[in-house]
């Protein structure tokens, strides 16, 4: 490993001479993505003076780092560098295309004015850039200063972007429209400047670098449900999910430095976000081919990479090859040796993959050393801790890492932390018994929508532990989570009288739990699978977003019911009344 560091070091020395900063940049990206974590570090420290793009590549790299460990010194460090990078990107607020305009009337010479028009729309984009992950840094504080100032300073981004992706798609056709007079004349070539002295080949990398944040801001938000988005609307947000797609999709296959980066945004997309939020299997299963053929093409070019490998795995778990999903995870682990933040993505995924088989003593392995190791949501990793080693029969050993959630918790804000407290203290209370933490692990295999993932003999097992539970306060998770069993199994019969028993729960309605809308919420999505009863699944879905309030994870089930009904509206536009 030390001589292909010292390798990657004397290689970096040979060609920073000989190469532009852009193919530095991504040479640079693609270091980082190979698990070459240092050596992309060095390269763009050391010309991170020289040129902007440089600069923002050590500042994404600073980013990065405080995201992947949320250590107070880190963040500051990021958002000094994000600010020094935007100081060497100031512009005045005068338009692109007017600038550009001005300095070819100023310039006799079009390959000096196409310099000028690259550099000015770069130095842009990388302020637009910057601004997001500020923005980003300061949601984390969680505070309503912070989220009042994030959304401004988001705003001012997305304007940037809108007219820069704006200025270059109008420079793009001005530069198609020339080729093609050219072509006529047969002297067509990619890299002929335009009048302005911009070459097409210059347009295009600038295109994929405005479209990495321009694809991301409209397929984040338009996953926002419609209580929220009319705040994000004020602010002046679209969210076109194709547009967003697209525009990802356009940065993938670029020659920018973020390439790669909107090559992982879509295989976040397609891997963790469409199948926690999806209707039914179809997009899932859509988005899987997609996954698919994305890592076909980049394994061979990031072939030791713990971020593909990772996805690679997420992919085998969606399709329920959870052996092959854990050796991905596994290997991914290893190759992340000096990234911990990395590892501990590859053990969460492990426990959950040992969770979703029932292999109690594996996935409390995992989720112990994140509950020791882990500088974030510790007392979440301690609950899984303690319902896997409940359901393994250690149940004194659980009794005692229940008292410790307790003494973990540190974001009261956070929803995830908030569940985990609560269930710990339920168990701590009544005595846990192995019966009442397998229930532990079905619930949150449930709420994270894991249990689709499941065999049919880990179903088969959960089936019978729900069956034999008779506790009145257990009465609406029980008949909840065997409506959802039994839809996993297909006996959707026995799945709507179990989700209409637990809609009827008088216990969940006093305690104002999440049981009631959720179960409205999966027999809605029932009634919506089939043509003669779209409408009453429509209502249904209407009712759990409006007649329940104040209850768990309230936000993520919006979510999942505005998605449900944007299906709806794309394969039935009538349904938009």
């Amino acid at each position: 490993m030390a001589d292909l560091g010292q390798s990657r070091r004397q290689q970096i020395g040979r060609k920073a001479v000989h190469i532009d900063d852009a193919e530095m940049a991504l040479q640079g990206i693609n270091m980082l993505l190979n698990n070459g974590f240092k050596e992309s570090n060095e390269l763009f420290s050391r010309y991170r003076t020289q040129s902007p793009l440089m600069s923002f590549g050590a500042s994404f790299v600073s980013f990065l780092n405080a995201m992947m460990t949320f250590e107070e010194e880190k963040m500051q460090i990021a958002c000094d560098d994000l600010r020094n990078t935007e100081k060497l990107c100031e512009a005045d607020s005068a338009g692109v295309l007017e600038t550009i305009r001005n300095k070819i009337k100023k310039s006799m010479d079009s390959q000096s004015s196409g310099v000028v028009v690259v550099d000015r729309l770069q130095r842009q984009i990388i302020v637009a850039d910057c601004q997001v992950y500020l923005a980003v840094l300061s949601f984390i504080k969680q505070e309503l200063s912070a989220y009042i100032k994030g959304g401004w300073i988001l705003r001012k981004a997305w304007k940037m972007y809108n007219k820069c992706h704006s200025d270059i798609s109008q420079l793009q056709e001005a530069c198609r429209q020339q080729s093609s007079v050219q072509h006529e004349t047969d002297n067509a070539s990619h890299n002929a400047p335009v009048e302005n002295g911009v070459t097409a080949e210059a347009l295009d990398r600038l295109k994929g670098s405005v479209s990495f944040g321009y694809g991301l801001f409209h397929l984040c938000i338009s996953m926002v449900p419609p209580h929220l988005l009319k705040i994000i609307n004020l602010l002046g947000f679209p969210g076109d999910r194709l547009q967003g797609l697209s525009s990802l999709t356009y940065a993938s296959e670029s020659k920018d430095m973020k390439a790669p980066l909107a090559t992982l945004a879509l295989l976040w997309y397609y891997t963790v976000v469409l199948p926690f939020f999806a209707l039914d299997g179809y997009d899932t299963q859509a988005g899987l081919l997609e996954a698919k053929a994305i890592l076909q093409r980049k394994l061979v070019v990031y072939p030791n990479s713990s971020l593909f490998i990772f996805f690679k795995g997420r992919v085998q778990r969606l399709e329920y090859h959870i052996n092959g999903a854990l050796t991905s995870f596994h290997d991914a682990l290893e190759l992340a040796s000096d990234q911990r933040e990395i590892q501990h993505l590859c053990l969460y995924e492990i426990g959950w993959c040992s969770m979703i088989e029932l292999h109690f003593e594996d996935a409390y392995r995992s989720f112990k050393k994140l509950k020791d190791e882990s500088r974030w949501s510790q007392c979440y990793y301690a609950y899984l801790t303690g319902v896997c080693q409940g359901g393994s029969g250690y149940l004194d050993g659980a009794s005692r890492v229940f008292n410790e959630v307790q003494r973990l918790f540190k974001r009261k804000n956070n929803q995830i932390e908030q569940f985990a407290v609560k269930r710990a203290e339920r168990l701590r209370k009544t005595s846990p018994t192995r019966e009442l933490c397998i229930l532990g692990v079905i619930e949150v295999l449930y709420l994270w929508k894991a249990l689709q993932n499941c065999s049919s003999s880990s179903l088969q097992i959960m089936n019978q532990v729900l069956q034999g539970l008779d506790e009145i306060s257990c009465m609406g998770l029980k008949h909840l989570f065997l409506g959802a069993v039994h839809k996993c199994h297909g006996n959707m019969k026995d799945c709507i009288q179990e989700l209409l028993f637990a809609t009827q729960d008088e216990y969940a309605r006093q305690m104002n739990s999440y049981i009631q809308p959720y179960a409205v919420y999966e027999l809605g999505c029932i009634f919506l699978s089939k043509p003669e009863t779209v409408e009453k699944g429509r209502s249904l879905l209407l009712q759990a977003k409006e007649d329940y309030t104040g209850y768990e994870f309230e936000n993520r089930l919006h979510v999942r019911i505005h998605s449900a009904l944007a299906s709806l509206k794309e394969v039935a536009p009538h349904y938009r009344r």
